[in-house]
């Protein structure tokens, strides 16, 4: 054990633990727990946003994608980075003018009934455990291969450390967290970049020329993963409309004042995401032309710890040290999120607007936010327990297929489509969830005929991805329930479009 990596990561963690103490002095109200007051500015929540987004799918996973398969794994990035513009035009603007702690809490704008809380927050703790197991997962091979201690335990040490922040400083301490994390990831991940390029003398077409040398020709052409163009296609489509579903990052934007500063947000983190995700092919193919496919997999069978591999390689261990630190803070950072936001459905929506029908305290809300957060948790430890071997980008990717087909339907429906109803909500919601979820089951991600998946015999589909076929399923299921249904709500949809765009309450 170096002590180098050892003071890197007490340095990461002492910096996290200090913000989430001052930052638990400022969090009494439900308000300041959920969204931080609202009293986030842009460029800030901006860097926030990047600090949930980059998380450990991204710079290790995606990282490890491409120097195991080459271009197949740069269709994560591509993905990912498109993302943002279907949440900048369609979603940020009219979200923050129509919510207030939670994605419930908007569509509840306009359909003012319980089931379709709960629904939606059913859906949003379903996404935030798929979510949080590839996090997890991520953070486990990390310290295992740091420290050399067993998987079970670095997963509960991280575990141990996110619900810390998020129980005693919200969404203050989890928003600064993000931000400092998201700085010290640009930085590494420039450092990384400049590294590899000075081996190829600054030359791009010189690295990509030494990797095809070293991998063979296909290597940077698609199909090297031996995915179906089918398959593709849906792995971008649950890329692209998945972020604009991610409770995650839809909760956000409730940490700013108002529309305008959300969408200057948006720009900032579009900016932020943009860079590291063109960044990463130096990541990828440096780690293939340095550290090689057979030493990564050998760290990790997923090709997870490729980026910490290639920091070694170029920087040495002190170098590799901080490129770990940096990884972990970045999976605390997202963890912490991801729990807050699962939290948040649960005390605002299920126990706050649900069972006390709305007459819970702020104080007795944030009591049940804490619990919630500690069982979130403890969930999302148990599964990534048995899911070590799986790429952690490939994990979170079936987390945005969820997102797209259960929540990005019934956003949309409720914002522009004036005919939408409640059972068109929940119909929407539903179909789009159970679809997903069937559908991953019974994939190879489950069952394969080696034996190296969960269960061994032959998928009935033979996507890795459903997007292609659960998204339309979910826009498909609102159309059809609010059609079934009789219930109409013209004049409630008049007022919804008005605060959606101007962000005038008590409109009559």
């Amino acid at each position: 054990m170096n002590v180098a990596v050892i003071s890197m990561f007490v340095s990461i963690v002492a910096l996290t633990l200090v913000v989430t103490y001052f930052a638990a002095k400022r969090t009494k109200t439900a308000s300041e727990f959920y969204t931080a007051g609202g009293g986030l500015t842009g460029w800030q929540n901006g860097l926030a946003i990047a600090g949930d987004y980059l998380s450990a799918a991204s710079f290790l996973g995606i990282a490890g994608a491409i120097a195991l398969f080459g271009f197949d794994g740069f269709f994560y990035s591509i993905g990912y980075l498109v993302a943002y513009l279907v949440v900048m035009f369609i979603v940020a603007e009219p979200l923050r003018n129509l919510g207030k702690y939670t994605l419930a809490d908007m569509i509840h704008s306009r359909f003012d009934a319980r089931k379709v809380r709960g629904v939606a927050a059913g859906s949003t703790i379903t996404i935030v455990i798929f979510y949080m197991i590839a996090q997890l997962v991520g953070a486990g091979a990390l310290i295992q291969l740091l420290f050399d201690i067993p998987y079970t335990w670095a997963v509960l040490l991280v575990g141990v450390m996110m619900t810390t922040y998020v129980l005693f400083g919200g969404m203050t301490a989890t928003s600064w967290v993000q931000i400092i994390k998201a700085a010290l990831l640009m930085i590494a991940t420039v450092v990384i970049s400049v590294m590899v390029l000075f081996q190829f003398n600054f030359n791009i077409l010189e690295m990509f020329s030494t990797v095809s040398a070293n991998e063979g020709p296909g290597f940077l052409n698609p199909g090297g993963q031996g995915r179906a163009p089918i398959d593709s296609i849906s792995l971008m489509l649950a890329l692209v409309l998945g972020t604009a579903g991610l409770p995650h990052i839809l909760m956000r934007f409730f940490t700013v004042r108002d529309a305008k500063t959300a969408r200057s947000s948006v720009v900032t983190a579009t900016w932020i995401v943009g860079i590291f995700y063109l960044l990463t092919i130096f990541l990828g193919f440096g780690a293939a032309a340095f550290v090689g496919s057979e030493d990564i997999m050998a760290a990790n069978p997923a090709g997870n710890m490729a980026a910490p591999l290639l920091a070694e390689r170029l920087g040495g261990d002190l170098f590799m040290s901080f490129v770990a630190a940096v990884a972990f803070a970045t999976i605390l950072a997202v963890v912490a999120g991801l729990v807050l936001s699962g939290a948040s459905a649960f005390a605002h929506d299920v126990y706050g607007q649900i069972i006390k029908k709305g007459k819970a305290t702020g104080k007795q809300e944030v009591v049940a936010a804490r619990i919630a957060s500690v069982t979130v948790a403890a969930l999302s430890i148990v599964l990534a327990l048995f899911a070590q071997n799986m790429n952690v980008a490939f994990l979170v990717a079936l987390a945005f297929c969820v997102a797209a087909s259960a929540n990005l339907p019934v956003i949309v429906y409720t914002i522009y489509w004036k005919r939408f109803n409640t059972a068109g909500a929940i119909s929407a919601m539903l179909s789009g969830l159970f679809s997903a979820l069937i559908l991953v089951a019974v994939s190879p991600n489950v069952i394969k005929p080696d034996g190296t998946a969960f269960i061994t015999g032959e998928p009935l589909i033979d996507l890795t991805n459903p997007a292609i076929i659960s998204v339309p399923i979910g826009f498909l299921g609102g159309i059809v329930g609010t059609m079934l249904s009789k219930e109409r709500n013209e004049k409630k949809y008049a007022e919804v479009k008005v605060i959606a765009n101007t962000g005038l309450k008590n409109v009559n």
